[in-house]
């Protein structure tokens, strides 16, 4: 791949545009330019080794020198670095620029870090499919994941064609647009390519992530907004829909649009990292409704006056909903709270009061029955 390469009258105002480069990027590495360092993106890692687009073309570095001890802050696929300039062997990267945004979920480890999944992104992509049953908790968690990085979700239920009902696939949709409220919800067949300039059209040009698990068919959407068979596709298995890992490790591609799109590795575990904000803007209903309760810091569990409880009476408000809800807030708080001391004694001082509370409560029942 050799930017240089292309058309003159094609050819944009800088060689790296069309992967993201704007005037603030510029501006960021304006010190490091003044050292003789190119500019590039950080197109795919691979054990301490990745690979860099810049504008002489697609160079291979080093990254010892941009090791760090926080996981959170290891190179990443779309991270803006600067690197060696030619005649360095090996290359070395010897900063990464700032981030915009970072796509982050928690590891599976006991100490409960947080994995990049990807950097510098505009929109996420949640591939979703119709080919298995709706996990309508599971969209929940991208989206949450999705709004806390600072990016955009978009949610694309893959596989459009295996449900050719119009009716029924309504349906499916409306689900999904009641779980994700401000989230654009697209059907898409890669197969037979519906959908797919409404998906190009939505995400309009800039760094996109697709997300989703393994099954999902992200590697052949990817190929079909891609226009070429880059990325390897085996077939879902017809028992689960699940599929076998075709991609593994993440990847920055040129759209041939404009744009580029991380593929990612099928995402089995998607594990809440400090995501209060994004758990919330998911429920943004619950939030809203959570306003007209009687106590600020109401629960919404047995309390009186409780607004959100009254429009799940009410039938205003599914339980489900509720439900989810509690459960990620919960999860999110644990894992604030292995990392926070104040979060942890707040969370003790609550499992108390609620100690002390159904401790009443039962003392109050066997009153009422003597």
């Amino acid at each position: 791949m050799n930017l240089s390469s292309l058309p003159a009258s094609s050819a944009p105002s800088h060689p790296l545009a069309p992967y993201g480069w704007d005037e603030g990027w510029e501006a960021e590495f304006a010190p490091f330019a003044e050292r003789g360092l190119l500019p590039g993106r950080v197109v795919r890692v691979d054990r301490g080794l990745c690979d860099v687009v810049t504008p002489a073309g697609v160079v291979r570095a080093d990254t010892e020198f941009v090791v760090p001890r926080d996981p959170m802050k290891v190179v990443c696929t779309g991270d803006w670095a600067a690197v060696d300039p030619e005649g360095g062997d090996p290359r070395y990267v010897r900063t990464l620029l700032p981030r915009r945004t970072a796509f982050v979920r928690s590891t599976s480890s006991k100490r409960s870090e947080g994995q990049i999944l990807a950097a510098n992104v505009d929109h996420a992509v949640i591939a979703v499919s119709l080919a298995v049953e709706l996990d309508l908790g599971r969209v929940e968690r991208f989206l949450a994941l999705a709004w806390e990085s600072g990016a955009q979700p978009v949610v694309a239920l893959t596989k459009a064609d295996l449900v050719p009902d119009p009716v029924a696939l309504s349906y499916l949709v409306r689900d999904v647009e009641t779980t994700a409220p401000g989230v654009p919800v697209l059907t898409v067949s890669a197969l037979h390519g519906d959908g797919l300039d409404v998906l190009v059209a939505t995400v309009g040009g800039g760094t996109s992530v697709l997300l989703g698990q393994s099954g999902a068919g992200k590697s052949t959407l990817a190929n079909a907004l891609l226009g070429e068979d880059v990325m390897d596709v085996r077939a879902a298995r017809d028992v689960d829909g699940k599929g076998r890992h075709t991609t593994t490790t993440r990847n920055l591609l040129a759209l041939s649009g404009g744009g580029v799109l991380i593929d990612t590795p099928g995402l089995r575990g998607v594990g809440l990292f400090d995501a209060e904000a994004g758990v919330g803007q998911v429920f943004s209903e619950i939030q809203e409704l959570a306003g007209g309760c009687r106590f600020h810091d109401c629960a919404h569990e047995s309390e009186p006056g409780c607004a959100v409880l009254a429009a799940v009476d009410s039938g205003e408000l599914p339980v489900r909903r509720l439900e989810s809800y509690r459960k990620l807030m919960r999860e999110n708080q644990w894992i604030v709270a292995k990392t926070d001391a104040r979060v942890r004694a707040e969370l003790r001082r609550d499992w108390k009061r609620k100690g002390a509370m159904g401790k009443a409560a039962m003392e109050a029942k066997r009153g009422g029955l003597r």
